[in-house]
């Protein structure tokens, strides 16, 4: 219909005639473009003539369309209201009382742990911060930056709930979890590098993220977890063949500082068999974080990866919201049937991180100056890696671990090592002797290995091993000659075939051995 086309509308002085006269209108005055469109038995009615009867309207089917359409709406409007009843009548506010290091206190709010607020300041800016405890009626705030320009009773303003886009439907947040902070994910964040609160930090435009998520999420049922069945091609030889990983596997990677875990940890992300890669960068030097991903992941590996960047001299808030993004940008991919690789570096700097903060608030030191939530957080990110239900996606997860002088009964290298489904230690002697990668074979296990891999294999594995460690007790005897040969057949074999092992579990950075080719190389040995 145009414009300009006028529709006959009955005005203020028709209002006492009949209807034949005021409000029926003939259908042959009314305009062409609405005659066209008269349904059945609308004519004789317009006509106003009493004797003819008009024909009964039979309302349209609505199609299949309309009706998804429709229930798409209703679903939207639903949430809508169900957000609307956790959202205050008048904008509720509190006042900042104290700053003392780290903490933020604030009275004049209820809020719950784990809630989000904004303080805004006064010369212009504000600042996120995260409620981390209380007492009484104070709360206790973590800011996620610097708090420079706070002044006494500046206001606290608590963050609401966002309102869903058209065309989603999202469950009514009820629990905590899901009413706290959320952050983009989806397949837009591929290729792009990160900051803990989901802002981009490579320069390439905004994320148009078509999905979000909170960034801690509920525990999964451990009955409704995948078993571990499928082995998982890393890349690596002496980790395919004496190490096996399994899709969906958590597993510990036990280095000190410059032994080569980050180079490890790039071969593993180029050349893993995985769908979607995640990096989490937690607490490292910030020059690492662009070496890492220009010289070691490489374009080839940012292609299909998402990298979370936390350096250490971000606030520790936003070092443990790094490592729980990671670990919610990888939730994301499996629980749409993808296989995620997901890596961490570290989980040493995690947990010093809640170190911070619960001194902060006046947790007591524990083992090591660690507070008892530092050991109960561990558990709670590493099993949100793993498999997802039956016929679904998986994580499988490596977190690197820095062990303080080498020293493998560090507290939290000791509590990772009972969480985690296996552990790779990298051994400084190996390293510093030019044995690259530095896997020491002698401390390291893959739990899931016996129940992935056929019997001869592991048959072929436990016999290196023993040859290697036999070799290893036996070195100074062996390096100032007082070894006799024929005393120990064992060690006998293990001399013949040393340079041999020391082949096989190096390998160079630009090198892939694939599954079958590390087996093949591992039988061969023997041979």
């Amino acid at each position: 219909m145009s414009a300009d086309t006028d529709i006959p509308t009955p005005d203020s002085t028709d209002a006492a005639q009949t209807p034949a006269e005021g409000l029926i209108v003939p259908p042959d005055e009314l305009p062409a473009a609405l005659q066209t469109h008269l349904p059945a038995g609308l004519e004789q009615l317009l006509d106003g003539d009493e004797d003819d009867a008009p024909a009964p309207l039979s309302p349209a089917a609505p199609t299949p369309a309309a009706n998804a359409h429709a229930a798409r709406w209703q679903a939207y409007l639903g949430d809508c209201s169900a957000l609307v009843s956790f959202v205050e009548p008048m904008q509720v506010s509190g006042r900042v009382t104290r700053v003392a290091g780290l903490v933020m206190e604030a009275v004049g709010l209820r809020l719950a742990v784990g809630a989000a607020c904004t303080v805004p300041l006064p010369a212009g800016g504000r600042i996120e911060a995260e409620v981390v405890g209380f007492e009484g009626d104070k709360l206790f705030l973590m800011p996620q930056s610097d708090v420079e320009g706070v002044v006494p009773g500046t206001r606290v303003f608590p963050v609401e709930p966002a309102i869903p886009r058209p065309g989603t439907v999202n469950h009514p947040r009820r629990r905590p979890s899901d009413r706290a902070r959320h952050l983009p994910v989806g397949p837009e964040l591929l290729g792009r590098v990160l900051d803990a609160a989901g802002r981009p930090l490579d320069g390439l435009g905004p994320l148009n993220a078509s999905d979000s998520a909170p960034v801690n999420t509920r525990p999964a049922n451990p009955l409704g977890r995948a078993p571990i069945v499928d082995t998982l091609d890393v890349g690596v030889r002496s980790i395919n063949a004496m190490l096996t990983v399994g899709r969906g596997q958590r597993m510990g990677l036990f280095a000190g500082s410059g032994v080569g875990k980050s180079v490890l940890l790039g071969m593993m992300a180029r050349y893993t068999e995985a769908d979607i890669i995640v990096v989490g960068l937690i607490g490292e030097r910030g020059r690492e974080v662009k070496e890492f991903i220009e010289q070691i992941l490489g374009a080839e590996g940012l292609a299909r990866s998402v990298v979370v960047a936390a350096p250490a001299d971000t606030p520790p808030l936003m070092r443990l919201q790094g490592a729980a993004y990671s670990t919610a940008i990888a939730e994301h991919f499996r629980d749409k049937g993808m296989n995620v690789l997901l890596i961490m570096d570290s989980l040493t700097r995690y947990a010093m991180a809640q170190r911070e903060i619960a001194l902060a608030i006046g947790e007591p030191p524990a083992t090591k100056g660690y507070p008892p939530s530092v050991f109960a957080k561990l558990p709670v990110l590493v099993e949100r890696a793993g498999n997802g239900e039956v016929g679904g996606g998986s994580i499988t997860a490596f977190y690197t671990v820095l062990t303080e002088g080498d020293d493998q009964q560090d507290p939290i290298a000791d509590s990772a090592r009972a969480i985690l489904d296996g552990h790779i230690v990298l051994n400084r002697r190996l390293a510093e002797a030019g044995h690259y990668p530095a896997i020491d074979i002698e401390q390291s296990i893959s739990r899931a290995m016996h129940s992935i891999t056929p019997h001869d294999h592991q048959q072929r594995a436990r016999q290196l091993k023993q040859l290697f460690s036999r070799y290893e007790r036996s070195r100074d005897l062996i390096s100032v000659g007082a070894y006799a040969s024929g005393t120990d057949p064992v060690l006998d074999k293990a001399i013949v075939l040393h340079d041999k092992i020391e082949q096989f579990l190096q390998q160079q950075i630009t090198e892939r051995v694939t599954m079958e080719e590390s087996l093949g190389q591992l039988t061969t040995l023997f041979n």
